[in-house]
């Protein structure tokens, strides 16, 4: 059963750990749901089990924080109010379901701490782009063909709902457009709770195709986000990617690419072979990434690599 107490962020802000070192994040909570035997062909995602299976979400964000993980993302990514509205899910469940994201990984945050884990445990409640709605693999391309106004006016209720849970942090993540990004800004202005910024990238470029430079410019002088970077990516697009985003916005850096295998949206599956390892992990710390953990496909057996490496 999921407690009920009020929500609760950690004492120790996750800006002043960031400022301080680098601190671990976790691995994709798909892979980890599918690892447990859970089906997630829906175009919800992992956001179905918010509603069917939340235990199961729990567990998946447990496994992560026990193998090294400080701060876990939730399963929000693909719950939108249109997403659950299709579904035939009303608006005031659909809150509910999203507030419960950020409940769910306290849950796990709290189970850490009972089973002896001493460190400081975050939790990043997860906005992912507009095309996630989509479930077309749109998030890989971006330029959906609405104007920054547009998205802004979708992004910012389900970020009010969040927010009011009281996460730690909003993980504007997987952005494949500098458009979207400028809207993501714009719309977690006076909600109280930082935010990082962290796009979806193919070489030294969005998806869309805008230049790393221009993209992480926009942050820079947003006093809401603690750090920008890169997720759902190559491995090998990493790093210079940190150093663009470290040079351009002077804050910390987020890094969490993919295993290094492709996404194949028609078949909605996995291709290729993983190139992720935790030797990297030192590259992306000595050129700016404070916060760093995997994306798709990367677990929780890599995520304790990565810990291991930060901490040797």
């Amino acid at each position: 059963m999921t407690s009920h107490t009020s929500p609760r962020r950690t004492s120790t802000r996750l800006a002043d750990a960031l400022a301080a070192g680098a601190v671990v994040l976790d691995g994709g909570m798909s892979n980890q749901l599918e690892s447990a035997g859970h089906d997630l062909s829906d175009e919800l995602w992992s956001a179905r089990l918010l509603a069917e299976r939340p235990e199961a979400v729990t567990e998946a964000h447990l496994a992560y924080y026990l193998a090294g993980a400080s701060v876990a993302i939730t399963s929000s990514y693909q719950a939108t109010f249109e997403g659950f509205g299709k579904r035939g899910i009303g608006r005031n469940e659909a809150a509910r379901l999203l507030g419960l994201s950020v409940e769910l990984a306290r849950e796990a945050a709290r189970k850490a701490h009972g089973a002896g884990v001493a460190r400081p445990l975050w939790v990043a409640a997860s906005v992912g782009p507009y095309g996630a709605m989509l479930a077309d693999g749109s998030e890989y391309r971006g330029r959906y063909g609405l104007g920054v106004d547009e998205l802004e006016r979708f992004h910012r209720p389900r970020m009010e709902v969040l927010a009011a849970a009281a996460p730690d942090v909003l993980a504007l993540e997987t952005v494949p457009d500098a458009d979207e990004a400028a809207a993501l800004l714009r719309a977690v202005r006076g909600l109280g709770v930082p935010a990082w910024l962290s796009y979806t990238v193919e070489g030294l470029r969005t998806r869309a195709g805008q230049p790393l430079e221009e993209a992480f410019g926009l942050a820079a002088d947003a006093d809401e986000v603690i750090a920008v970077g890169v997720n759902c990516c190559a491995p090998q697009d990493v790093r210079g990617a940190v150093e663009i985003a470290a040079r351009v916005t002077g804050k910390p850096v987020v890094v969490y690419p993919n295993s290094g295998e492709a996404w194949d949206a028609r078949a909605r599956a996995w291709r290729g072979r993983t190139t992720f390892g935790a030797e990297q992990v030192e590259a992306w710390r000595d050129a700016g990434a404070r916060l760093i953990g995997g994306c798709c496909r990367v677990g929780p057996k890599a995520i304790a690599g990565i810990a291991g490496a930060l901490t040797a």
